[in-house]
């Protein structure tokens, strides 16, 4: 196994880990970011039913053009925006964060942090 291979692996362990304890329900659903390195998705999912609530990435038809300009870390917060305005819109005023296994610093942070600034509840 190559090094790629192996941190694959570790990273998959460490959210078979998380995904264990974390879940959403339907009063408090849950928020699962992920990113990848040109690119940021956050969902608002309901694990009961199976169903995603609202969603916002930086590759959606309403976000595309905004978030091509920004630096990543600015892109996040708009999307954590987005995201917590969506919700708010939908009626989910608490979640559960998941964040697929990476570290809670850097766009993850950046997105809590705008998401809890327009008044989602972590």
């Amino acid at each position: 196994m190559d090094k790629q291979q192996t941190k694959r692996a570790a990273v998959a362990r460490i959210k078979q880990r998380i995904r264990k304890t974390i879940s959403g329900d339907a009063s408090r659903p849950r928020m699962s970011v992920y990113r990848s390195e040109a690119h940021m998705y956050a969902q608002v999912i309901d694990d009961i039913s199976g169903k995603t609530l609202v969603s916002a990435s930086t590759v959606g038809k309403d976000l595309r053009e905004k978030a091509k300009a920004l630096k990543p870390i600015d892109a996040a917060k708009l999307i954590g925006e987005s995201v917590a305005e969506k919700a708010l819109a939908a009626g989910i005023k608490a979640v559960v964060l998941d964040r697929n296994g990476r570290r809670y610093g850097g766009r993850i942070a950046a997105l809590a942090d705008a998401a809890r600034a327009k008044g989602l509840q972590f």
